[in-house]
């Protein structure tokens, strides 16, 4: 799994398993996880605001320099920006020219400053004739300006691997040879590697990129935290192939993209063209709606860093009366899954016996468990244990709601939990939660039988698919009521 820098460790080494090699020309030195670049679905939001705030600066100035009435310094940065948004001005990839990209910043803002201008006399009629030429020219140098820092700092996140997706091809077809050759050209997506059943005739690579096994290795293969989209690159006409494929690929909580090998080559080079924005169609995965995930999380550092100041004094006595209990450590830490199977050490307060502890969850708790020790069964039963996981929604690895992360490993009746539900990993394709629609409608503590595990799963999906920052909202505020009336639930 990757560490904080994004680079491979010990525990995790695909490095030592693939040789240089077979790394293949896309392969970027640092790996970032799926997981850190999910920031730049909201990246460009972030340059609007920069660009209202700016402009509005501008506004400002011109209004006190040129005698610009009110109703433009309020109407001209936001006609801008609305200006920008339908002419494509925030469409920064990497194959534009600098000539049309700039160019639209210009149409932009002097068409934003005539409209301002036209609203204005309406108002007020002794308007200087100077007020549009003035806005317009102050409009322009802004925006120019904060497109090119928009630009670089672009270019700085890509060359880090937070921004150019990370994609994997099944399917060694001749659409395929066509995405590698058009991503080796513009480089604006890495390809990770193929996979094939025909690994026999189609050898170790195609076009450098490395075969990596075939279809059914995919399914649990260590790279799959890193990938942002598997497109599956098949003739059109083998619709049993690709109906085969889907059900093979089904259990991968990746999201899966369709790139037919067809007859037409203009429609195919236009979906080729467009694969490094994700405009195929998406057959598997929740869509992204980049300002639901900005809200989503703000809220979740907005109240993780509150809660982290206001607890401060709680966090202490548990520490206190954890070290007093027992001997051994405050916290206990345990490898969980997070977003796209990404492992993630997940903090908790110490709630067994130092020598007794179960990092794998072989042996879930149950009711009467000797393990736990004294306080560790007042912290379970009120969930005061789990409070350290704040640091986790800080640090970007879980969100206050979402799936309850599961030990990696853990078992169910002597089977793997992973393994007794086809689409268990499905719960795995946002953010895990400190909180989530599950715990609030009953399935709350160990999850002991495959009943409770299909029941586990499909509450989870329900969020999954269903979620919004409203829900998020009300799961939070029915948690502290679940926990105080739960007297059933054994943790």
């Amino acid at each position: 799994m990757a560490d904080d820098g994004g680079v491979l460790d010990s525990r995790y080494p695909i490095e030592a398993a693939t040789p240089l090699e077979r790394r293949g020309p896309m392969r970027p030195g640092r790996l970032q996880s799926a997981r850190k670049r999910l920031a730049g679905a909201s990246i460009v939001r972030l340059f609007q605001v920069g660009d209202i705030l700016g402009l509005s600066f501008a506004a400002v100035v011109v209004g006190r320099v040129a005698g610009v009435s009110q109703p433009i310094l309020i109407a001209a940065p936001l006609l801008t920006v609305v200006l920008l948004l339908i002419v494509g001005g925030y469409r920064l990839g990497t194959r534009e020219s600098a000539w049309r990209r700039y160019g639209r910043l210009l149409v932009a803002s002097w068409s934003a400053g005539a409209g301002a201008e036209a609203l204005g006399r309406l108002l007020n009629s002794d308007l200087p004739l100077t007020a549009g030429p003035a806005w317009a020219l102050a409009a322009s140098a802004t925006l120019v300006t904060l497109h090119v820092v928009w630009s670089q700092s672009l270019a700085r996140m890509r060359r880090r691997g937070f921004l150019t997706p990370n994609i994997i091809i099944v399917g060694a077809t001749e659409a395929a040879e066509r995405l590698i050759e058009s991503a080796l050209r513009r480089r604006d997506i890495n390809i990770l590697g193929i996979f094939d059943d025909r690994q026999d005739r189609v050898g170790p690579a195609v076009l450098g990129v490395p075969v990596l096994g075939a279809a059914r290795d995919l399914l649990d293969h260590r790279i799959l935290p890193f990938v942002d989209r598997i497109v599956i690159t098949v003739p059109d006409k083998a619709s049993d192939r690709i109906a085969q494929l889907l059900q093979q690929l089904s259990p991968i909580p990746n999201p899966i993209v369709l790139l037919l090998d067809g007859d037409d080559p203009a429609a195919e080079a236009k979906a080729v063209g467009r694969i490094a924005d994700f405009g195929l169609a998406q057959i598997f995965g929740p869509p992204k709606h980049a300002s639901y995930q900005l809200a989503k999380r703000t809220v979740d550092l907005v109240l993780s860093l509150a809660a982290a100041v206001a607890l401060a004094p709680l966090f202490a006595m548990v520490a206190a009366a954890i070290r007093l209990d027992s001997p051994g450590p405050v916290f206990f830490r345990q490898r969980r899954y997070g977003y796209l199977n990404e492992e993630i050490r997940v903090w908790k307060f110490r709630s067994m016996r130092a020598d007794a502890e179960d990092p794998n969850a072989h042996r879930q708790v149950s009711a009467g468990d000797d393990r736990v020790t004294r306080i560790g069964g007042f912290l379970r039963k009120t969930s005061l244990d789990e409070l350290p996981q704040i640091f986790n929604v800080i640090r970007g690895e879980m969100s206050l709601v979402g799936p309850r992360p599961h030990a990696i490993g853990m078992l169910t009746d002597g089977a793997d939990s992973s393994k007794l539900v086809e689409t268990y990993a499905h719960r795995h394709r946002i953010r895990p939660g400190l909180t989530g629609w599950a715990a609030v409608n009953g399935s709350r503590g160990p999850v002991d039988t495959p009943e409770a595990v299909r029941r586990r799963v499909a509450l989870d999906l329900q969020y999954v698919e269903h979620q919004s920052l409203w829900l998020d909202l009300a799961i939070m505020l029915r948690t502290v009521p679940c926990l105080l009336g739960d007297s059933v639930a054994v943790r």
